[in-house]
């Protein structure tokens, strides 16, 4: 697996080509520049290994946060169920995926689902689609 390294961001990824997308430029923005961040692109039997593994779920997530120290985590995402949904959610393949690292970095940094992390999310979104 290719890994690509900006600054204190580590993309890995299968096989396959991704949108261009502003990772670094989103995990800055988010997280902050020193913030240490890990970003695995992984197929569906890996996506359910890990929610299984670490959350005892069942079903392939289209991502998952795993915030290692303060200062460092790890977003893995499944590329395969997101392109499968993000028509449900009226956006682009593109803006779904960014939405989705958004999501995710937002609860690295602690956040839990409600109106306070949708409206960072929109925020984040606005800037970044």
């Amino acid at each position: 697996m290719p890994t690509l390294k900006a600054q204190s961001l580590f993309i890995t990824k299968q096989n396959g080509t991704l949108p261009r997308v502003p990772f670094l430029a989103l995990k800055e923005k988010v997280l902050g520049k020193s913030y240490e961040l890990s970003i695995a692109f992984v197929d569906e039997k890996t996506a359910q290994s890990l929610n299984k593994k670490y959350r005892n779920k069942t079903y392939i997530p289209n991502t998952l946060s795993f915030s290692l120290t303060p200062k460092s985590g790890e977003i893995v995402l499944c590329i395969s169920a997101i392109k499968k949904e993000y028509k449900n959610f009226e956006m682009t393949y593109k803006k779904y995926l960014i939405f989705l690292v958004i999501h995710s970095m937002l609860h690295l940094k602690g956040f839990e689902h409600g109106s306070t992390m949708e409206s960072m999310e929109q925020k984040y979104l606005k800037l970044f689609s």
